[in-house]
């Protein structure tokens, strides 16, 4: 099992409307509106590194109103 942190940038005034629809994606354990550089940190899981790149992480950044994104690996 892998796990990624996932911070997400969002277009301003969407981050209460895209926080259900990410906490909707599968994969995602948490999801949560963060005061900092980033809007919303997002915690989520896959079987492989490319589960969580090319499924979460994707499906993610598709979302409208997601400025950007930067995903963090866990490495331990």
């Amino acid at each position: 099992m892998v796990r990624a942190f996932i911070m997400v940038k969002t277009a301003a005034g969407k981050s209460e409307e895209l926080l259900a629809s990410i906490r909707e994606i599968d994969g995602v354990e948490e999801a949560h509106i963060v005061a900092g550089q980033y809007d919303i940190i997002v915690e989520a899981t896959g079987e492989e590194v490319y589960d969580l790149m090319h499924g979460v992480a994707t499906k993610l950044r598709d979302l409208g109103g997601v400025a950007d994104t930067k995903t963090y690996i866990c490495l331990d």
